[in-house]
């Protein structure tokens, strides 16, 4: 049992954060203004190949596991990006995972590379305004037609379709009430984003803003048999094995998030002087910075347990959720202690914890909530009754 990180992860970390360094909170405080996709940040990863770190090497990744894509995103969050530098390069990170393990060779070749290297951009296209997570219930449509499919429906909260020409799609190709069992009749697809056929819809939102989401209006879209990944109505099954990963990757983020802030807040606390002394000497201010510091690094610890779980091929859904859990927890408490600890100031966007405070709501939110991770964990490690 080593809790500590290898000399090649330690290495990643370092580069990883001498990376970003490149671009300062400044940057992503323009980027938040502005609403603008961070396209040189985008670029300068995916020309220094850490886009395909967790991807194999025979489509242009470096062959590495979860757990080195995890302490990457850690990093890209801690250096002050957030999670809006995070989110920025998160769906290319592990979103190709189904392309890798049920794509044809064919397709692996295809429709890999181009997202590694930058030149194509993607969207994630899941989640549906009448469904939430209840996937089993999506409405979008793909019929069966002469050589393909024709697509309508719509989806909701998709990040990156703003400026996405890529998309993995989610859709229902056999009714609902034709199937045995609601997990079947779903099918995946890696497609064109058609706008012809989408209408992309921002959503306006409390911070992010710089990392768009969504909602698509699908219709008539045209999705050739090539674009689907896997067997036709296997689409449930194969998204199963990106939930892991995804929670674990929003829970290291979440913890450099935290880790961004206190670093910020502790600067802070021992610079800024009243009544003659720092304010960093009154236990009032110390005490919660410490038990924030200590929350996150606990947290760590099982969200790093789960991505080793992981890479070891075993099952790590309750740490992976429970780390998710721990971590998204941690850092709202990390972020929203150092805006109280910088006072005023930190309602201020100059000081920036205001921006991480609204972004760390994204990990605690999503993609599943803290209450039904809570059920999950409930059911799973204490036998109680499902409640919902």
């Amino acid at each position: 049992m080593d809790f500590s990180l290898t000399e090649d992860q330690q290495s990643i970390r370092d580069a990883v954060l001498d990376h970003c360094s490149r671009f300062s909170d400044e940057y992503w405080l323009e980027r938040d203004r502005e609403g603008v996709f961070p396209h040189d940040f985008h670029k300068t990863m995916a020309d220094s190949g850490w886009l395909g770190v967790a991807m194999p090497e025979a489509v242009g990744g470096a062959g590495l596991g979860i757990t080195e894509a995890a302490i990457m995103m850690q990093a890209v969050a801690e250096s002050g990006g957030g999670m809006t530098a995070a989110s920025s390069i998160h769906g290319p990170v592990f979103s190709m995972q189904p392309v890798v393990l049920f794509g044809t060779e064919e397709q692996r070749r295809r429709m890999i590379p181009s997202v590694l290297d930058g030149e194509h951009l993607l969207c994630f296209a899941v989640t549906e305004p009448d469904a939430g997570l209840d996937t089993t219930r999506l409405r979008t449509r793909a019929e069966r037609r002469d050589g393909g499919y024709l697509v309508n429906g719509e989806k909701i909260w998709i990040s990156v379709a703003q400026v996405a020409d890529k998309m993995m799609l989610l859709a229902r190709t056999t009714p609902l009430e034709e199937v045995e069992r609601r997990t079947e009749g779903l099918s995946l697809f890696f497609t064109d984003l058609d706008r012809s056929r989408i209408e992309v819809r921002r959503i306006a939102k409390m911070g992010r803003h710089a990392v768009d989401s969504n909602i698509l209006f699908i219709s008539d879209l045209w999705i050739p048999e090539q674009d689907r990944i896997g067997a036709e109505g296997e689409g449930f099954k194969i998204i199963l094995h990106g939930l892991n990963p995804e929670r674990i990757l929003l829970g290291a983020e979440a913890v450099g998030l935290g880790r961004a802030a206190i670093r910020r807040a502790a600067r802070y606390a021992r610079e800024r002087v009243v009544f003659g002394r720092p304010i960093g000497m009154n236990q009032g201010l110390q005490h919660p910075l410490a038990k924030c510091w200590a929350q996150l690094e606990a947290a760590n610890l099982m969200v790093m347990k789960a991505a080793t779980m992981f890479d070891q091929g075993l099952d790590c859904g309750v740490e992976a959720n429970a780390g998710k859990y721990l971590a998204a927890e941690a850092g709202f408490e990390a972020c929203h202690t150092a805006m109280l600890t910088l006072g005023g100031m930190g309602y201020a966007q100059e000081y920036h914890v205001e921006r991480y405070l609204r972004e760390v709501l994204i990990p605690r939110t999503a993609p599943v909530s803290p209450h039904m991770i809570l059920n999950f964990l409930a059911e799973k490690v204490l036998d109680l009754p499902k409640s919902y």
